[in-house]
């Protein structure tokens, strides 16, 4: 474990570069990724997160290969997984794949996965808004039963069925199946960011039963802010940290909605530094195109010891 990094922000940031809206190519976001992985700041950063499609399509095993776009030999190009980002068991790439073909299509992914390459958790949406989530649900989780001890996300819309789905998966996980939840916190639209009371009750909701849960989109910086461009208010990343906290501290639904909607720093720090030594409770993290974006924010914070700059390099 880094000494610039406290243990409990270990893995919180998974690398979300190729999704909206850094889009990045996959030959960039895999040589990004190994820079990461290789930096003093290296034990923030989870997983390279990888749309299935690309698995079974054999575009990720053509980028490790030196393509599409890029020959293996070619300065700055990826030659094999054990040099792009590997973790510390054996050097193997490590990703996470976000079911963007559907239930259906995860086996067909995790089967398609190159050698070398290693997945850590399998991320899907089981429901649109509205619908009723349980049937995908009850699919996911019958994968989840054979998934070979990969991690999956059951990405649940805060809409209809949520809490029995909740129930469902807490079930299922009690079970000894390796599922969890996963919720959005932002998007195009206004309706995509629950607000701070809504986001409270899922958070005490997973409390409640025990539930590890990540969240997706939205979470560009540490402190609730409004982009002046969309005129969208976001979730800060440290305020979820902070209201997970506090929730796993045995705070009820207003409270941990009140440290959701502060727009103070001052408090999120002081509970993440008193915890800074321990285990993260609850959530396991989240997906983000830019990691040197939470990384700035984190060292401006003075949660992270910004004993090198974030590139990687010595400061001078």
């Amino acid at each position: 474990m880094s000494t610039h990094v406290p243990h409990l922000l270990a893995g919180l940031v998974d690398d979300a570069a190729v999704f909206p809206p850094g889009s990045a190519a996959l030959p960039d976001a895999l040589a990004a990724h190994r820079r990461h992985r290789d930096s003093w700041y290296a034990d923030l950063v989870g997983p390279l997160l990888v749309p299935a499609s690309a698995v079974v399509s054999g575009e990720l095993a053509a980028t490790l290969a030196g393509g599409p776009g890029r020959s293996a030999g070619a300065p700055g190009g990826p030659a094999d997984p054990a040099a792009l980002g590997g973790d510390s068991a054996g050097g193997r790439l490590v990703v996470g794949l976000i079911g963007d073909t559907g239930i259906d299509g995860l086996p067909a992914a995790l089967a398609a996965l190159p050698a070398g390459v290693t997945a850590r958790q399998v991320e899907v949406a089981v429901a649109k808004r509205g619908e009723d989530p349980l049937p995908g649900l009850t699919a996911l989780l019958g994968l989840a039963g054979r998934s070979g001890g990969v991690d999956v996300h059951a990405e649940l819309p805060l809409t209809f069925g949520l809490m029995g789905a909740l129930d469902a998966v807490a079930a299922a996980r009690a079970d000894g199946v390796p599922v969890a939840a996963k919720f959005r916190t932002g998007g195009l639209a206004a309706e995509l960011f629950p607000t701070p009371v809504e986001l409270a009750a899922v958070i005490c909701a997973c409390r409640d039963r025990a539930l590890p849960f990540k969240l997706t989109a939205g979470l560009h910086h540490a402190v609730r802010h409004r982009d002046p461009e969309t005129g969208f208010t976001h979730h800060g990343f440290g305020n979820v940290l902070a209201a997970t906290l506090a929730a796993a501290d045995g705070a009820e639904v207003d409270e941990v909605a009140a440290v959701l909607a502060t727009t103070d720093p001052v408090p999120l720090v002081e509970r993440a530094r008193a915890a800074r030594a321990a285990d993260r409770p609850l959530w396991v993290g989240y997906g983000s195109c830019s990691i040197t974006e939470p990384l700035t924010d984190l060292i401006r914070l003075g949660l992270v010891d910004a004993g090198h700059d974030v590139n990687g390099g010595d400061e001078a």
